[in-house]
C-alpha cells in the first residue's frame, strides 16, 4: 500500500477567486515553480502574494504546499493549522485537515496524522483518498508500534545475554581461583611429601650409619682367662725388668763409696 498524494491538487483547487492584477500573476508564478518542483522559488512568489494581500487564502494555503515540496513538515503543519480559524467553509477545513494528515504522515507521526485525516473526513466522507491515507497511515503506525516491540525485545535479549555472560566470566573467575587454590594445595602437599621424604632419607642415613658401626662380640670364659693370664705376665715382666734395674743401680752406688 503507498499512499495518495492530494496536495497538488488541493493547491490547485485552492485558486479559485481573482484578486488584484498583481496578486494574481505572482500567485501563478508560484504554480509554475510548484509544478517545476522549484518548491523553494515558489514559495518565495507565495510568500510575495501573501505580502501584496495578507487576507489572501490561496497564497497561505499554497505556501504550506511549497514548504511541504521542501520536506519542511513541521512548519507546513504550522502553516495549515493557522488557516483553520480563517475559514468555517467545511471543505476548505477538510482539505487543510488532509494536508496536515499528509505533513504528519511525511514525518512518521502516524498517530497524529491518523486524527488529521479522521478529522478531515468527518467534514468530507467522500474523500477517498484522504480514506485510503488513513488506511495507510494506521498500517504505517503498526509497524512502527511491532518495531517499537521487537526493538525493546532485543535490548532485553542483548541485556539478558550480557547478564549471562557477566555470570560466565564470573564463573569463570570462581573457576580460575579454585584451580589456584588447587595448584596451591597441590604444591603444599608436594612440599610436605618432599619434606617427609627428606626426613625419611636423613633417617635412613642415620640408621645406615648406625648399622654401619662395629658392634663388641662377646666372648668365652676361656679366652677372657687367657686375656687376664697374658695382662699378669706382662705386669710381672714389667715387675721384674724394674727390679733389675734398682738392684744394678745399687751396686754402682756402692762400689763408688768404696
Amino acid at each position: 500500500m503507498v499512499k495518495r498524494s492530494g496536495l497538488i491538487l488541493l493547491v490547485l483547487m485552492g485558486i479559485i477567486s481573482a484578486y488584484g492584477q498583481n496578486e494574481r500573476k505572482v500567485i501563478r508564478d508560484g504554480i509554475r515553480a510548484y509544478e517545476n518542483e522549484e518548491f523553494g522559488e515558489a514559495e518565495v512568489q507565495f510568500r510575495k502574494a501573501e505580502n501584496i494581500n495578507q487576507e489572501s487564502y490561496e497564497a497561505e494555503f499554497n505556501t504550506g504546499a511549497a514548504l511541504y515540496g521542501q520536506e519542511k513538515y513541521e512548519e507546513t503543519v504550522k502553516q495549515y493549522q493557522s488557516l483553520l480559524d480563517q475559514t468555517d467553509d467545511a471543505g476548505k477545513t477538510a482539505r487543510i485537515w488532509h494536508n496536515i494528515g499528509n505533513s504528519l504522515l511525511e514525518a512518521q507521526q502516524y498517530a497524529p496524522s491518523i486524527e488529521a485525516y479522521k478529522n478531515s473526513l468527518r467534514l468530507n466522507p467522500s474523500d477517498e483518498d484522504t480514506r485510503y491515507n488513513l488506511a495507510y497511515a494506521k498500517q504505517k503506525l503498526n509497524e512502527q508500534q511491532q518495531q517499537n516491540q521487537d526493538q525493546e525485545q532485543d535490548k532485553d535479549q542483548e541485556q539478558q545475554d550480557q547478564e549471562q555472560d557477566k555470570d560466565k566470566d564470573q564463573d569463570q573467575d570462581q573457576d580460575q581461583n579454585q584451580d589456584q587454590d588447587q595448584d596451591q594445595d597441590q604444591n603444599q602437599d608436594q612440599d610436605q611429601d618432599q619434606n617427609k621424604d627428606q626426613q625419611q632419607d636423613q633417617g635412613d642415613d642415620q640408621q645406615d650409619r648406625q648399622d654401619q658401626q662395629p658392634v663388641p662380640q662377646e666372648i668365652s670364659k676361656e679366652d677372657a682367662e687367657r686375656m687376664l693370664k697374658a695382662i699378669q705376665q706382662q705386669e710381672k715382666d714389667v715387675k721384674e725388668k724394674v727390679d733389675k734395674k734398682k738392684a744394678a743401680a745399687a751396686k754402682v752406688k756402692t762400689e763408688k763409696d768404696w
